[in-house]
């Protein structure tokens, strides 16, 4: 097993299953340490096409021009992001457009940046008050499952639905250099 490999999580290549599964023809991202996995197996896989963005509420517009040009695809973002896509959330809503994000989850259990903690706690509330219907795994056995009901229920009733991966799933950051 390479070193890339190893820093891959088990779940994480479950969701790259259910994307080919639904479908998924593109990925969109700001770089995210969470997310990190899933992104490079995205990458290795030739039929996902991905886009670096400098801001999630970009990707939003591109999840809606990959749709119109008959593309599905999936938003990648941690929390703190959320609050940069409330404006744009609403094009999915009056336009109908599936949108499918996964949100990796900081403030929560073992975070020590205090910055992340708001975002973290109202990340959730923020995107059900939008009108993003929204799920939760806690649990590594949840991800398949949970990602594959949010892609099924996105594309077949054209709605933004958001899966979050709770920091406990995904891991408390370590800065400490140990």
């Amino acid at each position: 097993m390479t070193e890339a490999d190893q820093q891959v999580h088990p779940w994480q290549r479950e969701i790259l299953a259910a994307f080919q599964a639904a479908g998924i023809g593109h990925v969109a991202h700001v770089p995210d340490g969470g997310h990190k996995g899933l992104i490079r197996l995205c990458e290795a896989e030739p039929g996902i096409g991905v886009s670096v963005l400098t801001t999630e509420e970009e990707g939003i517009g591109l999840v809606t021009g990959l749709w119109l040009g008959g593309v599905r695809s999936a938003l990648l973002m941690q929390s703190s992001g959320v609050g940069n896509c409330i404006n744009m959330l609403t094009l999915a809503e009056n336009c109908r457009i599936p949108l499918v994000m996964l949100i990796t989850m900081r403030g929560e259990w073992g975070e020590f940046v205090p910055w992340q903690i708001p975002m973290g706690r109202r990340a959730g509330a923020a995107l059900e008050l939008m009108g993003v219907d929204t799920y939760r795994c806690e649990a590594a056995e949840d991800v398949g499952p949970t990602v594959r009901a949010g892609l099924d229920h996105a594309y077949h009733s054209d709605r933004a639905v958001a899966v979050m991966l709770a920091q406990r799933l995904i891991g408390a950051k370590d800065w400490s250099g140990k």
